[in-house]
Parts: C-alpha cells; sequence; structure tokens
C-alpha cells in the first residue's frame, strides 16, 4: 500500500471521527469533505492530503476510490455505514470503529482538516453539495471526467474575463488530449 492509499483510509477515518457529533454528515457530505480537505490542501500547502483522483459527480466532486476503500476498510472491522435520519430523510453515515492513524499527516495537514470540518459543520449533504457546484473545476469538468487539481486556483468570485476562459477552455482542451492518447497508448501497448 502506498503512502497516498495510507494516508486517504487515514483521512476517511479522521473526518468520520471528527464528525461523529455532527447530524448533518452522511455519505455526501463525507465526499465533500474530503474534496474540500484535498483541494484547499493543494491550494494551501502546494500538494492534496490524499493524492486521490476526484471526478465530476451530479451531486458534486467525488474521489473516485473512496466506495472501494471505504470498503477495504469496513472488511478490516475499522468502519461501519449506519442509517441515521436527518430532517426526516434517511442518509448513510460512515462511523470510524478504530482510531485513525494520525502519524500519517503533517501538523499543518491536521490544522487544515480540523478547520475545515469546523468551517463546515453547519453544512447538510445538500447544501455542501450545491456549495462544491460553484467550484471551478466541477464546472468546467464534463459528467465523469477527473477534476484537475490546479483548477483551485481559477478565482470562481468573479466571472472570468474572455481571455482567462479562453485560456481555461484551452488547459481543459490539453488536459484532455492528453488523457486521450494516454489511453490509447495504454490500449495499444
Amino acid at each position: 500500500m502506498t503512502s497516498k492509499d495510507r494516508k486517504f483510509r487515514e483521512l476517511i477515518l479522521y473526518l468520520a471521527k471528527l464528525s461523529e457529533a455532527d447530524p448533518r454528515c452522511g455519505r455526501t457530505k463525507l465526499n465533500k469533505l474530503l474534496f474540500y480537505c484535498d483541494f484547499r490542501a493543494y491550494d494551501s500547502l502546494g500538494a492534496s492530503i490524499s493524492g486521490q483522483l476526484y471526478q465530476k459527480r451530479e451531486f458534486g466532486p467525488t474521489p473516485k476510490a473512496l466506495m472501494p476503500v471505504v470498503g477495504e476498510l469496513e472488511g478490516e472491522g475499522a468502519c461501519v455505514w449506519a442509517e441515521r435520519t436527518w430532517h426526516g430523510r434517511q442518509m448513510k453515515k460512515l462511523v470510524a470503529l478504530r482510531e485513525p492513524h494520525l502519524a500519517v499527516f503533517g501538523p499543518e495537514e491536521i490544522d487544515l482538516i480540523r478547520n475545515l470540518v469546523e468551517e463546515l459543520w453547519h453544512y447538510d449533504g445538500s447544501e455542501i453539495s450545491e456549495k462544491s457546484h460553484s467550484f471551478a473545476g466541477w464546472q468546467a469538468s464534463a459528467s465523469g471526467e477527473e477534476i484537475p487539481y490546479n483548477t483551485v486556483f481559477v478565482d470562481d468570485a468573479r466571472p472570468l474575463s474572455e481571455e482567462e476562459e479562453s485560456w481555461a477552455l484551452s488547459v481543459i482542451e490539453r488536459y484532455r488530449a492528453r488523457k486521450a492518447a494516454a489511453g490509447r497508448a495504454g490500449a495499444g501497448g
């Protein structure tokens, strides 16, 4: 197991532990907390925490590996999905059954994770999903497509100028072309 895989596993458990008392934190909110942790770390620390790939889904960005990794953790007895109700709606809440191994994180990562959970505490799944839809990388990606980490640097607080929009579209097209070429190379080799 790589160090990034280990960090992702522990990040999942750490977020579950930190959100234990949050009645709004189900699967949707967990997805968004992971997203915000990784993309905020990329912005402020220069690298994501887990190194996971995120994709555009209808309800916002999601890490591609979440469900398989949670399945592994469940198989090890490290966590379990529990049925909960929030405002009359059923949701699945991840409950950590062991303490996360925090030694895999640097102190700045732990601070970022804790601060982010506190900052987003009052959001429920629908609200945090809607919030994630304002992220430029999610908006620019096609459904199911990977969201590049460097899109965190696009300032979504103001409209893009024509020049900035043209540049962003060219970056996305180059990214898609590289992925397609890599896919063709992998299929042929």
